[in-house]
């Protein structure tokens, strides 16, 4: 394998030969990527095959999610091996410069936000501690959707990704699983023992396709994150069916099968759309864990799985896994003929469960028709462990009724997959330490009274390698200058940055680099939307999902209302201000749809209107992604993180922004809290109505938004401007908003926090106009980020809820266990 730059120079150009038989000249700029992803696969499978590690007979953990956003990888892992600087400087004297190579390189459409970003962000810590931790997930081959816009709408469009493959992965199709749809199940009694056979099931066939997940720094870990793909059991055309001359139908079976792993999150608003969603939902399960017992057995040389959960830890990322409950009794009970008593203790000791949300309709549950139709073995063990376990109940709680019907799997005719995980899991935990609490104390209260000793914290953390040292080179240069290269490793070491935060010299230097960042985004947006921003401006932003309780809706009236104060007194624009959005809205989500609507109307007013476009403009970033957001960070000002208290569970891209000097507007909901906790309430901007009074408000009443309306002039004419020609022609097109702050009572708090939001926006718009004491708060936060690294997370998981060794920075190993 190569070690500098002439070896890789030889080994390069013998690969971009052996790829497509043409020279390095004749090759394409995709043929010179794919090449260059070939020869650093080599080189992790070199580093594989050579240095076996001394915990590869120790406890494997699978990491079970229905997202993995993953981003691109080439560039995270040249900076991993620590290769670029030579790979960079050997390319380009075979003149080929390693940034066009880069842009070759797509967002796997794998994933959509928060959720699948942190799965990928700890497969990254995982490896980097030494922990055998693989992904498990499904191979969409149209993502979620691309996001167009188009006259201010958003559009949906294939996110066609792999249309000219993907590099990173291996396809595996000798660990295929046969995965078992509908049918019947028969019982047999044999010697005194039942068996349950299922039958005229219709049989899809599972294939692994393999991504390498590496360390950085340390090439001896390489973890791998597994993706099923759907495909039919009888090969690319059912010939029987062909030859009966049923031609259409030969086809279209394929296309039924292979629908299951075609689209993430899939319209689920129809029944053929719900059975689809849960046929995806056991698909990856069932594929997973046949493959993790058969890698079992191979490990372990035995057959037997008596000792299956002190060797694997299966974790369930929110509840679209649940079915791993189930499935592993039915594996253990139906193959491994296993006793219930046993199987469900091992089935309890392997699982652990992290809930994701406290919104009641993120909350899943499905019709007991339709399980029972499709996975008929399942719901009967689900319809077991609910009929012993309100045994169980009812002997600990007989004249608690309450308790014993809020505990039910079973209710108003549907399965609640939430309840099944707690019941059915050695651990729950929440991802920050106000949402773990509302966990406790409201959502799953009975449970907690039953089971408190499964519930606990692990607030959420980011991988501050992917989105501080690779997305922000020369922040992590100045970084690196001032105290070292150990943070890269160990988050923590960032709290040293405190000495310079009165250093004049120091805060200088970061705000040039901040500046460079805001050019480098600005180039960006120029190059792919047309659109100038100046990079002198306060970047605002606002990046993520678009949904209700995130409420965008509350950013829009701000700015709406800057531009009425603006049209009354020029003056009171200060400084120029860029406000920047992205995000996607669900296909069916209306409301979310007309806020992306709503944002580009008001874009556009502004833009034409030369009494303020010099001191406003509004931008949204189309089809945001994660190479997106590892430029958008880097540049932020401000950082938006405004949900309705109590509602967002953590929130990842509040630390991601913080890491990179971003500065905190926020309400107290999810991390916020603990990044004021980090920080100190003078670096962090905090604004509105507590959790608890916001949990008061929604089970007492007491709010109401026509109030607040009348009380206040400012917000009567920001909310009338939604129901009128504000906005031209397209005051209907917004009626679904106003309906939704004066009809429905502004569920999300939105008038009411309104004032305290604009307070505390002013103070900022104040603050920035003191670069010396903006930029020490900016280094602040930066210091006190290593709180929120995903290193710091996994360590937790680990010793708490996985009880596996892992590696510390040194190199050691923690003997916590």
């Amino acid at each position: 394998m190569f070690t500098d730059k002439e070896s890789f120079k030889q080994a390069y150009l013998s690969k971009v030969i052996e790829g497509d038989g043409t020279t390095v000249d004749e090759a394409t700029k995709w043929d010179k990527f794919v090449a260059l992803v070939a020869l650093l696969k080599e080189k992790m499978s070199h580093h594989r095959s050579t240095n076996k590690k001394s915990m590869s007979q120790g406890k494997q953990v699978y990491y079970f999610s229905m997202e993995f956003l993953i981003g691109k990888l080439l560039h995270n892992y040249l900076v991993n091996f620590k290769l670029e600087e030579f790979i960079r400087e050997g390319l380009l004297e075979l003149n080929i410069n390693l940034d066009d190579l880069l842009e070759q390189e797509v967002d796997p459409g794998l994933g959509n936000g928060g959720l699948g970003r942190l799965a990928a962000c700890f497969l990254d810590s995982m490896a980097f501690l030494g922990i055998e931790g693989h992904g498990n997930g499904i191979r969409y081959k149209y993502g979620l959707f691309e996001q167009k816009i188009m006259g201010g709408n958003q559009v949906e469009v294939a996110d066609n990704w792999l249309k000219n493959g993907y590099p990173w992965e291996m396809r595996k199709p000798d660990k295929a699983v046969v995965i078992k749809f509908k049918g019947t199940v028969r019982t047999e009694l044999n010697e005194g023992k039942i068996s349950f056979l299922h039958e005229n099931y219709e049989a899809v066939l599972a294939v692994p396709y393999d991504v390498p997940i590496m360390s950085y720094d340390n090439p001896l870990y390489i973890n791998n994150l597994r993706l099923w793909s759907a495909e039919t059991t009888c090969g690319e055309l059912d010939l029987a069916c062909f030859n009966r001359g049923e031609y259409k139908q030969s086809i279209s079976n394929k296309s039924e099968v292979e629908s299951i792993s075609y689209i993430l999150y899939p319209d689920d608003s129809s029944p053929a759309g719900r059975e689809l969603r849960l046929k995806q939902e056991y698909f990856f399960v069932a594929a997973g864990l046949g493959s993790i017992v058969r890698s079992y057995k191979k490990r372990n040389g035995s057959g037997s799985l008596h000792n299956f959960s002190r060797r694997v830890s299966v974790h369930i990322n929110d509840t679209h896994p649940v079915l791993c409950i189930p499935e592993l009794m039915r594996i253990l009970i139906d193959e491994e003929e296993m006793g219930w008593d046993e199987a469900w203790n091992i089935t309890v000791n392997t699982i652990s469960f992290t809930n994701h949300t406290i919104m009641p309709e993120a909350m899943e549950k499905w019709s007991i028709d339709l399980v029972k139709s499709l996975l008929p073995r399942i719901l009967q063990i689900i319809e077991e462990i609910d009929r012993r376990f309100k045994e169980d109940l009812i002997a600990r709680f007989m004249n608690e009724d309450e308790v014993i019907q809020n505990t039910r799997i079973f209710k108003d005719g549907y399965v609640w997959m939430a309840h099944l995980a707690i019941i059915g899991s050695s651990s729950v935990n929440g991802v920050a330490q106000l949402h773990t609490k509302i966990l406790k104390n409201e959502v799953f209260k009975d449970y907690y009274r039953v089971f408190g000793y499964k519930f606990n914290n692990k607030t959420n953390g980011v991988n501050h390698r992917r989105f501080l040292l690779a997305a922000n080179p020369k922040l992590s240069h100045l970084i690196t200058e001032a105290i070292g290269p150990y943070w890269k490793e160990e988050a923590g070491e960032l709290k040293k940055l405190l000495v310079y935060k009165d250093d004049h010299s120091f805060l200088e230097q970061l705000a040039y680099v901040k500046y460079e960042n805001k050019c480098r985004f600005a180039e960006m947006v120029k190059h792919k939307q047309g659109l100038l921003i100046d990079p002198q401006s306060i970047f605002d932003v606002q990046v993520k999902r678009i949904h209700a309780y995130k409420r965008q809706l509350l950013n829009v009236l701000k700015i709406m209302h800057l531009y009425n104060k603006a049209m009354n007194d020029p003056e009171s624009l200060t400084g120029s201000h860029t406000f920047i959005f992205g995000g996607k809205a669900a296909p069916s989500y209306h409301y979310a749809k007309i806020v992306i609507k709503l944002i580009h109307a008001l874009s556009q007013k502004i833009e034409h209107d030369p009494r303020v476009n010099q001191k406003l403009k509004v931008v949204f970033i189309e089809n945001f992604n994660v190479s997106q957001g590892e430029l958008i960070y880097p540049a932020a000002d401000i950082s938006e993180q405004i949900s309705s208290a109590s509602k967002e569970a953590s929130g990842t891209g509040n630390m991601k922004f913080m890491m990179n000097g971003a500065l905190t507007l926020g309400t107290l909901d999810g991390a916020n809290v603990e990044i004021k906790e980090a920080v100190g309430e003078d670096n962090i901007f905090i604004f509105g109505l507590t959790a608890e009074k916001v949990l008061d408000y929604t089970r007492n009443g007491g709010y109401k938004s026509w109030d607040e309306y009348h009380a206040n002039s400012d917000i009567r004419m920001c909310v009338d401007q939604l129901n009128c020609g504000f906005f031209d022609n397209l005051g209907e097109e917004f009626r679904v908003l106003f309906d939704s702050l004066m009809i429905y009572n502004d569920e999300f708090f939105i008038l009411k926090d309104f004032h305290s939001y604009l307070e505390m926006h002013d103070k900022l718009q104040t603050l920035y106009r003191n670069k010396k004491e903006w930029n020490r708060i900016s280094l602040v936060n930066i210091a006190k980020s290593g709180r929120f690294s995903s290193d710091r997370t996994i360590r937790e998981y680990a010793d708490w809820i996985w009880k596996i060794r892992y590696r510390t920075v040194n190199n050691g190993i923690n003997d916590s266990l």
